[in-house]
């Protein structure tokens, strides 16, 4: 009897192992994937008509799900293990693997720029403009507007920057703590904020606007970087693998889909153009005309998500420099750093734009490159993979086009 009794607790224990496995993997892939897009999606979708960004969303989200169970197939088909960057140049040769390269880091380059404005504008919008700046007799005129623009900026960069010269990074453990925050939050304001609703705020439709949402929602759903990890999380048993990354990339898309039809009921077109344009960011929305705590919850939740963002990415850049291209730690903490502060002091684009044309080009790049890459790794793969996709391939060049159309699009308007 005790033996049996033992039997059933470590079968217990062996099974609670596991569903925390999955929890852990399916945070960490959901965890990686929502960041600031979230914060830029409800504008977008205001600006270029609520209903054909609902539909973006879909369709993104699902070729979304679908580009990371190639890159999981990818990964169970080979032997060795890389992270990315290192399964493309197994498939595609050396200059895939430079082009997968080059587009991540340009890709967290975009990303680190739109984090450090959008924490100025939500710090901003938390604790009010720095005015005591104006009274330090011995800055020089020329520096006081820029240090008021930018202070809450500047103060988060220096923060940032000494964690991340320590090495600190988010654990996956952290990663379903943030993503269960975020699913509360989101559910207690559309639960207190419903009578603030608009209906007449889901009609607007702007066919000049049609490009807009779709670089930020794709920029929102870039996570593939991830599933690497997840697939280690899980060790030998991969069982489950296929689950996680479903379940981890549809999250996304749920929570970006009901957030914005809060935001965008509640603030509406007409009042997110009456902001500046790095002030088009949800939750600063949220906080200046829903006028409640939830803003103010919203604000600091939208505060944290950035900010581990911002460690963890900042963090893998660094290492490729260091790791990969053996440049010495302090001057590739300062490669990683200064082009995202420079970007952002010198106003060359504002939290939307960065997100969609990181999104556009460094996204749809990646993406491609993944595409390619498992078409290869499906005739050349070393390895028997725990499940295998059996999807028409015209799938998959309906994607490219789709791609290429948003790389295509967003180059030639950034050079028009």
């Amino acid at each position: 009897m005790a033996k049996k009794r033992l039997n059933l607790f470590g079968s217990l224990l062996s099974k609670l192992k596991t569903k925390h496995q999955f929890l852990v993997a399916v945070a960490t892939l959901a965890g990686t994937i929502v960041g600031a897009g979230i914060l830029g999606i409800p504008y977008v979708l205001a600006k270029g008509g609520f209903i054909y960004g609902s539909l973006l969303i879909i369709l993104l989200g699902a070729a979304f799900v679908l580009l990371n169970l190639y890159s999981g197939e990818m990964i169970l088909r080979t032997k060795e293990k890389f992270q990315l960057t290192g399964y493309i140049g197994k498939y595609l040769g050396k200059y895939g693997k430079w082009l997968m390269t080059l587009a991540m880091v340009f890709g967290i380059y975009g990303a680190l720029t739109a984090f450090l404005i959008g924490e100025g504008e939500v710090l901003k919008s938390i604790f009010g403009e720095p005015t005591f700046i104006a009274s330090l007799s011995f800055i020089p005129i020329s520096l006081i507007t820029i240090l008021q623009t930018h202070f809450y900026s500047i103060l988060f960069f220096i923060i940032a920057s000494l964690i991340i010269y320590r090495g600190v990074k988010a654990a996956g453990e952290v990663e379903l703590v943030i993503i269960s925050i975020l699913i509360l939050i989101v559910f207690l304001i559309g639960l207190f904020s419903l009578k603030n609703i608009s209906v007449s705020n889901f009609n607007t439709f702007n066919p000049a606007g049609f490009f807009l949402p779709y670089g930020v929602i794709l920029f929102s759903f870039m996570g593939i970087a991830a599933v690497p990890e997840i697939n280690e999380q899980f060790g030998k048993n991969k069982k489950d693998f296929k689950s996680a990354i479903i379940v981890g990339s549809i999250i996304p898309l749920v929570l970006y889909f009901l957030f914005s039809l809060i935001v965008v009921g509640i603030v509406g077109l007409e009042n997110f153009e009456l902001l500046s344009a790095n002030e088009r960011i949800a939750t600063v929305a949220l906080s200046v005309y829903s006028g409640s705590l939830l803003g103010l919850l919203a604000n600091i939740f939208a505060v944290f998500t950035m900010f581990t963002t911002f460690l963890t990415l900042s963090i893998a850049l660094s290492e490729v420099y260091e790791y990969d291209y053996k440049i010495n730690k302090n001057l590739a903490l300062v490669l990683t750093l200064s082009v995202p502060m420079i970007l952002s002091l010198g106003n060359f684009t504002t939290f939307i734009s960065a997100l969609a044309f990181t999104g556009c080009v460094t996204g749809g790049t990646e993406a491609i490159l993944i595409i390619l890459a498992y078409w290869k790794a499906k005739k050349l793969g070393n390895r028997e993979p725990e499940y295998s996709l059996k999807l028409p391939k015209f799938l998959s060049y309906i994607l490219i086009v789709l791609f290429v159309v948003g790389i295509v699009y967003k180059l030639v308007e950034y050079l028009i």
